[in-house]
């Protein structure tokens, strides 16, 4: 028999964390303990972004008691039962691995959790005033990067324009690699212009340049695109295999964005790798808000998928209040600590 608990935290941004959305200065993370008759136990987080992820409604907490009280009706047929609520499927599937491998922290064993081969990820700018943004770059790259992922779509076009310009002027593309993230932010009739204009600053790819849902707007600015097209919230919701197949096939994008809060967790994001590999459209993993329980998930799994693309693992920076972990950046690098101790959410129970 299995027994579950929750804990609810608000974590608080060091600075405010801005996207095509809003500001965001907290968020909350639900952390999920579940446990054996042995006393053996798993931890998952559910971590939602306010205004995206399909778990932010209000009866989530009582979503989160009901799997809890009842979890062992849950755990025969989470991935089904829990698939309107993402995160949550994830912080289960991450509890039951640790209970797989009765170590709570210490799910998919790779040359990272060895300590040896780090992951390389990119670094992160969130929206703000050009000169904000500008002050945030060159500290960035001077902490080590050679990978940026620019958030764009909240500022004047000819500003975030005048921005890029500023950091090729400095930065060549050999030295520099520039990632964006629109959020859906441009409308599908100024879409190509603007991906078009951007294209001169020698970009990696843009994130999702159209609202999601609008598939053959999406389809054919992916066969028009100069710039590589990463699809991320066009993926959340879509849970089938055959509709996943669909998507991907219709759409054809470059590549695809997996965020396991909002996609499912692992099994889900595996689903979606499996498919795009037989379509020939690459992917890369990127963090979305979570605390370090949900960091270390994604980052264990990506690392056994050996992957040559920069990951979008550095949020775990971001909160005054995370919790304490083996995890650690050295620049643009990821490792994991051996010697590490975790901070265990529940400890003060």
């Amino acid at each position: 028999m299995l027994t579950a608990t929750y804990k609810k935290q608000e974590l608080v941004f060091k600075e405010a964390g801005g996207t095509s959305r809003g500001v965001l200065n907290t968020k909350p993370s639900w952390f999920i303990k579940i446990q054996n008759n042995h006393g053996i136990f798993g931890i998952g987080e559910c971590s939602i972004i306010p205004g995206l992820s399909m778990d932010d409604r209000p009866d989530l907490d009582e979503i989160i008691a009901d799997v809890c009280i009842n979890i062992n009706d849950y755990v025969l047929d989470y991935h089904q039962q829990l698939k309107d609520v993402p995160a949550l499927r994830f912080a289960v599937e991450t509890a039951m691995k640790g209970l797989e491998m009765e170590h709570p922290y210490e799910l998919y064993p790779s040359q990272f959790m060895n300590g040896t081969e780090p992951i390389v990820i990119n670094g992160l700018i969130w929206m703000g005033e050009a000169e904000t943004m500008l002050k945030r770059i060159d500290e960035k790259l001077q902490q080590g990067f050679s990978c940026l992922k620019l958030k764009v779509g909240a500022i004047d076009f000819n500003e975030e324009l005048s921005l890029l310009r500023h950091i090729r002027n400095r930065y060549s593309e050999k030295d520099l690699e520039l990632r964006l993230d629109a959020n859906g932010a441009f409308a599908p009739e100024e879409a190509l212009f603007k991906l078009k204009a951007l294209s001169s600053f020698k970009i990696h790819s843009i994130e999702q340049p159209i609202k999601a849902g609008q598939y053959e707007d999406m389809y054919q600015l992916c066969r028009k695109t100069p710039i590589p097209i990463a699809l991320d919230e066009e993926l959340i919701g879509v849970n089938d295999m055959s509709a996943k197949e669909e998507l991907l096939r219709v759409i054809t994008p470059q590549y695809i964005i997996l965020k396991p809060s909002l996609l499912g967790g692992v099994m889900a994001s595996d689903e979606w790798i499996s498919i795009a590999d037989e379509l020939n459209i690459d992917w890369w993993a990127t963090s979305a808000l979570e605390a370090n329980i949900g960091l270390n998930t994604i980052a264990q799994w990506v690392a056994t998928k050996y992957s040559s693309l920069r990951q979008g693992l550095g949020t775990g920076q971001v909160f005054t209040n995370n919790l304490r972990s083996p995890l650690y950046l050295k620049g643009q690098e990821l490792y994991y600590d051996l010697h590490g101790e975790w901070e265990n959410p529940f400890e003060a129970e």
